[in-house]
């Protein structure tokens, strides 16, 4: 491993939103080309486009690292044309990079899908139930890459850049401590009118209710909205599989209108919603022509439920189908790789503003403008897996006493788990899947 993947790995660093692949294990590979995720294609969120202003120097020499330790040809900045002021930034400062460039995406959803960006910038088409490295391709979150400056200056990643938003009253984007509670995360935005309200974890499309605001904001962590309990959009990510697949008996009209706007259709992917819907409704009735294994190409973007003039979830439907198949120990047999995308995949991108209104948003469509807040809290609590892959291991004890930047867990020899770090100074205290560090003077 290099020294730079060292750094990387030592500095616990993740993908800043998804699942939080490792990044020491992404980037262990050779690419054409670094592709840089600035679409933030889910509404409300406003991080990325404002780092990208913001801490622009950083990002492109973390991104110039990133493209010579994979080997790519280049790197290439994808954002979405009406990021104003990042695009100047950029363009003022790209210059003094030869291997780095600036591409523009339309304002769409799900514009930040890593494989829609593949194609866009370079016309290739991931295979299905592939990753971009398969055509090429390494995809890095903006935020990732300020970690990865970090990194190389020897900062461990121990703080999380988020937007708060919603029915809060002062909406922002904000630096907090990681293991913080969402509740002290949404009172730095004033916190809310709302005696009754739930919180989505991300973006309205894929974010999910949190059960509880007392949770600790994490590593993939990317923002919080905040929406009174019987909005429209919360009463959608609670109805059960059990609801749904009987109104998809009852009230599915099999129109298309799903797979019309399915991104993974778009791009030549054999993922077909409204025949998905077919088979649900009708059992063994359903098409001849559709498999039950395609929900496996599935992204669950969400952009189905909005298509649909039924108000229907076609990936609920098809995340369901995902857990019965794994059940039953059967996998995916969808994996073509010559693939031609649709003739139409230009002209049926979803305007994001389109969206924003079918998802009743538009009173929260609102500037969340960068605040820097010194935010000292009196405990954190840190949890020992907070990505995808395997829990890190304790290296400290009950009593123990730690400063911001220690090493709290370690990897125990598992590339898939990743470091975590003391986010405050103060006293260890481990309580089962977690370390909470509570401020407190060190004892001579």
């Amino acid at each position: 491993m290099s020294e730079f993947l060292k750094q990387i790995e030592e500095a616990g660093i993740v993908g800043a939103g998804g699942a939080g692949f490792p990044t020491h294990v992404k980037l262990n590979a050779k690419a054409e080309y670094v592709l840089v995720n600035g679409a933030e294609c889910e509404p409300l969120l406003r991080v990325d486009q404002i780092l990208l202003a913001e801490e622009t120097d950083k990002i492109l020499e973390a991104l110039s690292l990133t493209v010579k330790e994979v080997g790519a040809r280049e790197g290439v900045l994808a954002l979405k044309e009406k990021y104003k002021e990042a695009i100047k930034r950029l363009r003022e400062k790209t210059g003094k990079y030869d291997n780095l460039r600036i591409h523009l995406l339309k304002n769409i959803y799900p514009a930040g899908d890593e494989h829609y960006i593949v194609h866009d910038v370079t016309g290739r088409i991931v295979p299905e139930g592939g990753i971009p490295l398969n055509v090429g391709c390494v995809v890095v979150n903006v935020e990732t890459l300020l970690n990865i400056y970090n990194a190389v200056h020897g900062i461990p990643l121990t703080e999380k850049y988020m937007t708060i938003t919603g029915e809060v009253r002062r909406p922002m984007t904000v630096k907090v401590p990681l293991g913080i509670s969402v509740r002290e995360a949404i009172d730095l935005a004033g916190g809310t009118d709302l005696k009754e309200f739930k919180v989505i974890d991300g973006g309205p499309m894929m974010g999910k209710i949190l059960n509880s605001i007392d949770t600790p904001v994490k590593k993939t962590s990317k923002g919080y909205i905040v929406l009174p309990k019987d909005h429209g959009l919360i009463t959608s990510k609670e109805k059960d599989i059990t609801t749904e697949l009987k109104e998809t008996k009852t009230a599915c009209c099999h129109c298309d209108l799903c797979t019309d706007v399915c991104p993974r259709y778009l791009l030549g992917h054999k993922l077909h919603p409204s025949k998905i819907m077919r088979m649900a409704s009708y059992g063994s009735m359903g098409d001849s022509s559709a498999t039950l294994d395609e929900a496996y190409l599935c992204c669950e973007c969400g952009l189905c439920e909005s298509a649909c003039i039924m108000n229907l979830q076609p990936w609920k439907v098809n995340i369901w189908l995902k857990q019965k198949l794994k059940e039953k120990g059967i996998g995916n047999s969808n994996h073509r790789t010559d693939l031609t995308a649709n003739p139409y995949l230009d002209v049926r991108g979803f305007p994001v503003k389109k969206l924003v209104y079918r998802l009743d948003l538009y009173k929260y469509d609102v500037e969340s403008p960068y605040i820097d807040v010194d935010y000292r809290p009196e405990e954190v609590s840190i949890l020992c897996r907070q990505n995808i892959g395997a829990p890190a291991k304790a290296v400290v004890s009950d009593g123990d006493y730690v400063r911001k930047g220690d090493l709290i867990y370690g990897q125990d020899g598992n590339t898939m788990a990743v470091n975590m770090h003391a986010t405050m100074d103060g006293v260890v205290r481990i309580n089962g899947n977690r370390i909470v560090i509570t401020s407190k003077k060190e004892e001579s």
